[in-house]
């Protein structure tokens, strides 16, 4: 049977790739992090082995029914470094 053999080497080959979503933070400076969402607008960055999350800019790179929220994340010369934004929905009820 070709089916096992296949299934196989997708699980031993294609996984760790697909567990790697972008870059890490964790090997970055502040400064080139917070560059790097700077100059691509919005991206998708690791923030440890298994932790990664969607950072913008600014409000123009979210749905429009969400809303930014400051964050700060792991970096190689920092453990809280401000790389901008991520975007969450905002909260109807309330008005926010």
């Amino acid at each position: 049977m070709i089916v096992l053999p296949l299934a196989a080497y997708l699980i031993a080959f294609c996984t760790p790739a697909l567990a790697q979503v972008g870059p890490s933070t964790l090997t970055m400076s502040c400064q080139q992090a917070h560059a790097l969402v700077a100059s691509q607008g919005a991206i998708v960055l690791r923030t440890g082995p298994i932790t990664y999350d969607r950072y913008v800019i600014s409000p123009a790179f979210c749905m429009r029914a969400e809303t930014t929220e400051p964050t700060w994340v792991p970096t190689a010369d920092t453990p809280q470094c401000f790389i901008g934004y991520v975007c969450r929905q905002t909260d109807v009820e309330r008005g926010n």
